[in-house]
């Protein structure tokens, strides 16, 4: 029986390559993303690959998703948290609405994604949870208000779930990134930089396909990924 992979936040860059990878590796791959039509176009590319319309923020409509991730696939085996996003904006400009959405996104949501998979993965004794961070969980830039606050948030909850669950057989890790990923419209955003300057997202996912591949006996919690030109 094919072991399940959750994917929370599925877009073209992170998201896509993450289930590619694991559907490859003989995942069936469920994907939670708020864009039906990009989950749709996506799943037609990769076999045993399934889409969820979901939307992080409201705890709810994700608990009704991973309701039906249960009834129809069974217990997850790996959940990846992908969904990130934040208002760009100093603390003077930072709205409450801004500063609320991003930490619904960031942190509460995992908070809640993986609370619906945690049992199953206590009880058969195995599981990972791997959540994909930012430089920004580690310090705070004048136009981050928002979306560093959240994201340290995120890493912090991380962290306490890798201390309470590691001797149940879970591993929880952190990947924080550096840097820019290769999207159409960074490229279209940042057309002098070259090739070198962008994080490869398939690149991401080997690295991250190879986190939930530890031993316990050597296992990662937190890891950064960068190019090499990045500073740091």
């Amino acid at each position: 029986m094919s072991k399940i992979c959750v994917i929370v936040g599925v877009g073209p860059g992170n998201g896509a390559s993450f289930s590619r990878k694991f559907s490859s590796a003989g995942f069936q791959v469920v994907m939670l993303a708020r864009n039906e039509t990009y989950l749709i176009e996506l799943s037609n590319t990769l076999a045993g690959s399934h889409g969820i319309v979901c939307d992080v923020c409201d705890p709810d409509n994700l608990r009704q998703a991973f309701a039906q991730v249960q009834k129809k696939f069974g217990s997850v085996d790996v959940l990846i948290y992908n969904a990130g996003a934040g208002e760009w904006s100093s603390v003077e400009e930072t709205s409450i609405g801004g500063f609320e959405s991003s930490w619904r996104t960031n942190a509460l949501g995992l908070l809640v994604a993986a609370q619906q998979v945690i049992p199953d993965m206590k009880e058969h004794g195995h599981g990972s949870i791997v959540v994909i961070g930012a430089t920004a969980s580690l310090r705070g830039g004048a136009r981050t208000t928002a979306f560093a606050s959240a994201k340290a948030a995120q890493r912090s909850l991380a962290q306490s779930m890798a201390r309470g669950l590691g001797s149940a057989g879970v591993h929880v890790s952190y990947v924080v990134i550096d840097g820019v990923i290769d999207l159409e419209r960074t490229r279209e955003y940042m057309q002098d930089k070259p090739d070198d300057f962008f994080l490869q997202p398939d690149s991401i996912a080997d690295v991250v396909y190879r986190l939930t591949e530890q031993d316990s006996s050597a296992w990662s919690f937190e890891i950064d990924l960068r190019p090499y030109a990045e500073k740091w």
